[in-house]
């Protein structure tokens, strides 16, 4: 179940109030596992070691921001947008990321195994760089 505090922070805005207090609380526990995030705006925001699992990320602006260590597992990331975001070491197992765009998304030690990455704008390069890889096409 997700913190409704962390959420309703999360949705106030990336720069000046979750930024902000994730700077405030670098050890606090995240879990916004389930919730609906569709169509967001969280471009450049530090969700590092946040639990998203089964989250709806729909056709979310992602771009540049920071999922290291994140636990996507199942989470729909359908559309979203995750160009220039760090993925490192983030956990993606049966996550749908159809036609999402991965450019230049940062993917060391990425766990993908089980991921649907249908029509995904994702590189061989990025790839190789996935910790374990057996995609769901």
């Amino acid at each position: 179940m997700a913190n409704q505090q962390q959420l309703n922070l999360l949705k106030q805005g990336i720069t000046e109030t979750w930024n902000r207090w994730r700077e405030n609380h670098p050890d606090s526990a995240l879990k916004l596992s389930k919730v609906d995030l569709r169509e967001a705006q969280l471009g450049s925001a530090n969700l590092a070691h946040t639990d998203l699992s089964g989250a709806d990320l729909s056709e979310a602006d992602l771009n540049n921001a920071n999922l290291s260590g994140a636990n996507l597992a199942n989470a729909q990331l359908y559309r979203a947008d995750l160009t220039g975001a760090s993925l490192i070491d983030a956990y993606l197992s049966g996550a749908d990321l159809t036609e999402a765009n991965l450019h230049d998304a940062h993917m060391h030690g990425v766990h993908l195994r089980w991921a649907t990455l249908h029509d995904t704008r994702i590189t061989p390069e990025q790839l190789n760089e996935a910790r374990s890889f057996q995609p769901s096409l």
